[in-house]
């Protein structure tokens, strides 16, 4: 049943940071999930906001709703996730895939957590793998795991909707870059075929928006069978050795996304900022020459 169901999707779209979280509900009831949520942050000024998860919060309530997940599809480089802030508010529990672990010991690293950050993934309340599922009231969900931009990366498949992240963007964009520490080419164009096996009909529904050239508005839904025919990088059978060479060149001419340091600081701890120290002062670290 649940693979034949049309969850209703809500899309939020982030102009600071081109994020498209998503608000999935079930069509027969009042059960939704929240899909890579956006705490705003200021850079220069070190300072959050939450209008983004605000205006979540409040579609939910308007809507009567009743969060059950908090989905990432990975540990992102270039949004803080609001999750804790919305369960405070909403409830629901946050998920991400198990190889959060293997982030968590890269950028612990990188970071210099030390031994009181925990790289078990025990921050987050379920960790998925291959193969799991899950329910959002009478609508199933099923999990892949989509390796290639991160290790931990996830595409959601809920009722006819696939939720992929980083991993595909939109026909006319294309694909993830996948040069930051743990991420592959290889594996990225793997995790793609995944998906394109997917029915044609499967909508697909991307993490992020840039507006291609010649594109006047953002977008965020797709097709598989619009990906299969029309992806500038992975469409009409591009082989995995042509892709690859394409990937790694353009990746080495990309710079690194404005929010990346405050980014996986908070999101290997699931949304959470590091602790307060003594004072109940937050402090952020800079790595410097560390990526």
């Amino acid at each position: 049943m649940g693979v034949l169901m049309k969850p209703d999707v809500t899309a939020f779209f982030d102009d600071a940071t081109n994020t498209i979280s998503y608000v999935v509900r079930d069509p027969a009831g009042s059960a939704c999930a929240v899909v890579d949520s956006v705490l705003d942050f200021d850079y220069s000024s070190g300072r959050t906001d939450t209008r983004s998860a605000d205006a979540i919060i409040a579609f939910v309530r308007d809507h009567g709703l009743e969060v059950q997940w908090l989905l990432e599809t990975h540990v992102h480089a270039d949004h803080l996730s609001a999750a804790p802030y919305i369960q405070e508010k909403l409830g629901g529990k946050i998920g991400i895939g198990d190889r959060i672990t293997l982030v968590q010991d890269t950028f612990g690293k990188v970071f210099n957590e030390g031994t009181e950050f925990q790289r078990d993934g025990s921050q987050f309340d379920r960790l998925f793998q291959q193969g799991d599922s899950f329910h959002i009231g009478q609508l199933r969900g099923d999990v892949l795991h989509t390796p290639g931009h991160t290790p931990a990366c996830l595409t959601y498949v809920i009722g006819d909707a696939a939720f992929v992240g980083d991993t595909l963007f939109m026909p006319d964009f294309g694909t993830a870059r996948c040069d930051f520490p743990g991420g592959s080419s290889e594996a990225l164009y793997a995790s793609i075929q995944k998906i394109l096996a997917l029915p044609d009909e499967t909508r697909i529904f991307v993490g992020h928006d840039y507006k291609a050239p010649g594109r006047d508005a953002y977008a965020w839904e797709t097709t598989v069978g619009a990906q299969k025919a029309l992806n500038i990088h992975v469409g009409q059978g591009t082989s995995a050795e042509d892709f690859v060479a394409m990937r790694d060149a353009r990746d080495a001419t990309l710079a690194m996304p404005k929010l990346i340091i405050p980014s996986l600081q908070v999101n290997m701890r699931a949304g959470h900022m590091p602790p307060a120290d003594e004072k109940g002062d937050v402090f952020l670290k800079v790595p410097v020459n560390k990526l």
